[in-house]
């Protein structure tokens, strides 16, 4: 394996938790999973909250200079899509939101046993390399 790879994790959250995630990440309803997160000096970003940060930047600043703002732009103002991302949390690690292996094995290892149960519905682990990850969207 390619030893120059970083690794990205997220979370999807299930509905009840996911608002919790997004407005208050201390509340004690999540705490089990909060407590895991500070270990690592990991903290959630909600996709869709990004999605929108990122669109919100873009028009901020000049659109054209932003490659994915039509994409990103249509993706929030679909509902099945915005009912999809506000679940899903990217989780960065000492402030990066790729890191190295071990990083992202230890933190995999502890979240592991929390999913599937009341609060984490699904875990992904994601890695640099272009040939695994999907490309950005064609402009027309």
């Amino acid at each position: 394996m390619n030893d120059d790879l970083k690794f990205q994790l997220r979370l999807t959250l299930r509905d009840e938790f996911a608002q919790v995630a997004r407005n208050d990440p201390a509340d004690p309803s999540i705490s089990m999973l909060a407590n895991i997160l500070s270990r690592h000096d990991a903290v959630m970003k909600c996709q869709f909250d990004a999605f929108a940060d990122y669109v919100s930047e873009a028009e901020a600043n000049g659109v054209e200079n932003y490659h994915l703002y039509e994409w990103t732009k249509k993706t929030i103002e679909d509902p099945a899509k915005k009912a999809k991302y506000v679940k899903s949390f990217t989780l960065y690690v000492g402030g990066e939101e790729v890191y190295e292996k071990d990083k992202a094995d230890e933190l995999e290892a502890e979240l592991k046993p929390l999913v599937g149960g009341p609060i984490v519905a699904k875990m992904f682990r994601y890695d640099t390399d272009p040939a695994h990850n999907p490309q950005p969207p064609r402009r027309d």
